[in-house]
């Protein structure tokens, strides 16, 4: 008996390693199928990620080219705003133009048209003012800086140096020089 039982042990043992082998097969088969799946779902992970790249590469592109031409845009249109704003003086001078064809004796033209070209004059100021272009002080002492010295004239009312009369007013776009006032100054 203790034969039949060893040989009972013996066949269970060759049937268990029949099994194993056939599930070591099996595992094998299995590991090269999900091998090869593995290899595939890596394959097509890079090609979505080359896919990705590439539009966010076309994208970065586009918004480069679309900022370059705003920015062109905002260069060739900086301007925009002052001119709109200055077409109300220049309407005030066309108004000012067609009223001196009017019919009437120039004693009542010429205070009219006086008064229309300060009120030209206040609309100009406002206007330069909103977009904070100043005139330059010409009061006080040269400043060759803000000045232009274009003659130099005898004053007993002056000391040297300091501004005796404007010949033509000076402007400053907020800290920056449009152009300097051209000045007299004593000698």
């Amino acid at each position: 008996m203790s034969e039949n039982i060893k040989e009972e042990v013996i066949t269970e043992e060759i049937e268990n390693n029949k099994e194993c082998c056939n599930e070591e097969k099996c595992c094998e088969a299995t590991k090269e199928e999900s091998l090869e799946d593995v290899i595939v779902r890596l394959e097509e992970e890079l090609r979505q990620s080359e896919e990705k790249f590439l539009r966010v590469h076309a994208d970065f592109e586009n918004i480069k080219k679309r900022l370059e031409r705003e920015k062109y845009q905002a260069i060739d249109y900086a301007s925009e705003k002052f001119a709109k704003d200055l077409l109300t003086p220049l309407d005030t001078l066309e108004m000012a133009l067609k009223s001196a064809s009017v019919n009437m004796s120039a004693d009542e033209l010429l205070p009219k048209l006086k008064e229309g070209i300060e009120l030209t004059i206040k609309s100009f100021i406002t206007t330069f003012e909103k977009h904070n272009i100043t005139k330059v002080d010409t009061d006080g002492e040269f400043d060759p800086n803000v000045h232009n010295a274009v003659m130099q004239v005898d004053s007993s009312d002056h000391e040297t140096g300091q501004i005796v009369s404007e010949l033509q007013k000076g402007y400053m776009l907020k800290d920056r020089l449009l152009r300097p006032s051209m000045v007299s100054i004593a000698n």
